[in-house]
This record gives structure tokens, sequence and C-alpha cells, in this order.
């Protein structure tokens, strides 16, 4: 197996003052299931090279298992401080493809051209794409074939307008994500606020919040 993560690499909170990036368990949790599976894992993300993070995910009370784990993995640290330039990444040759999330690809990915090609491309060869918690906003100007958005008529989730609440940024973000999906057509699904669900419509996966990060990456490798 081999499977591609992609990060963000932008690092402003809005107009805040503040950082932002990608969320450390929603990369970590979804590295190890898959390394823990056997899987090849190359990471990308828009700039290359160490995508930031955003220092939130990293204090105490954002700490799990898994971000424990690779707090002390020096292998994983190097995988991912030395991420590929996303353009140079092709489709070709990858199982799958997973996004973490992080506030900071509603800003770059969801943007971002190269990331919209490699969904698509996966999308229409029928592999497994994943995407948890911010993450699903990449998937903003995806498209079908028929020139339909990605997720028309699909059941999808990702952070809640009510988790957005929560941390304070429902008027610092670009977009709301849960009516950001609803507006391209997706059936958005929510459980409840900062509890695992994840939602699978084919080999589409997605995950609502940090704590869905290990599942989403389980159900993605359960499609492999």
């Amino acid at each position: 197996m081999k499977i591609l993560m992609v990060l963000t690499s932008h690092d402003r909170l809005g107009d805040t003052g503040k950082k932002t990036g990608f969320w450390l368990e929603e990369f970590a949790a979804p590295y190890y299931v898959f390394k823990d599976a056997g899987a090849e894992i190359v990471i990308a993300s828009p700039k290359g090279g160490q995508p930031p993070l955003d220092p939130k995910s990293d204090e105490a009370d954002a700490h799990t298992e898994a971000t424990a784990r690779f707090k002390g993995d020096a292998e994983a640290q190097a995988a991912l401080a030395g991420t590929v330039v996303l353009s140079e990444v092709s489709a070709d040759g990858f199982d799958a493809v997973f996004y973490p999330g992080g506030h900071g690809p509603l800003w770059d990915l969801a943007e971002d051209a190269d990331s919209r090609a490699l969904i698509e491309a996966f999308a229409v060869s029928d592999r497994p794409v994943g995407a948890v918690c911010h993450a699903p906003g990449v998937f903003k100007d995806a498209l079908r074939p028929d020139g339909a958005p990605l997720v028309a008529g699909r059941t999808v989730t990702g952070f809640t307008n009510s988790e957005e609440e929560g941390v304070g940024l429902t008027d610092v973000v670009p977009c709301l994500l849960e009516d950001m999906l609803v507006a391209k057509g997706g059936d958005y699904r929510k459980g409840a606020d900062w509890e695992s669900f994840v939602v699978v419509d084919g080999k589409l996966v997605t995950g609502q919040n940090p704590a869905s990060s290990a599942e989403a990456a389980e159900r993605v490798l359960g499609l492999l």
C-alpha cells in the first residue's frame, strides 16, 4: 500500500495575528494507523518542507497517545520536515490520499489547483479519498467529470458550525465548513461536538473533528 498524505502550508489565522497550520493529532493518528498497517507513506504540502503546526494542537490538553508517539519518533519528524512539493506529486502509484485538517487548509488547499487535480484523479479512478475536521474544505472546488461538485449528493461530514463557534473562529475562517459542504450539494451529517464521527460514501471518507482522525484513517484502510 502506498498512501499520500497532504498537509497545509498556511500559517496565518486570518487577520488575527495568530498562527495556524495543521492539527497535530489529525496528522499523527492517521500516520500511525497507516504505518502500523505496513503502508508506504508520502507526505506533501503546497510549499514543501516543514508544514506549519497549529500551536494550539501542541498544547497539553490536545495531546494524545499518537501525538506523544510522534514526539518521540525521529523518523516521523524527519518525514514531516521533508514534505514533497505538492505540484510535483502525481496521483499515479498511490492507493489512497488522506488530508489532515487544522484551520490552514481552509486558506490554501481549498483554493489549490494541484490539490483539486489530485482529488479529482483519485475520485475518477475510484481510489479512496479521506479528509478529517477542516480538511473537507479541500473539496470546495473539486468536480466530477460531469461538472457537478464532487460532494454533490454524497454523504459527508466535517467540522461543525457549533464546533467552530466553540473555538471562537466563526468570523475568522474564510468559510464555515458545514455551510460550504451543504452549499455544494453534500448530504451533510454530524455527530456530537468533539466526539468521533466518520462518514463513508463509496470511496469518500470524511471525519468531523480531531477525535475522528484515527477512525477516518482506519476506514480508508478498510477500503484498500
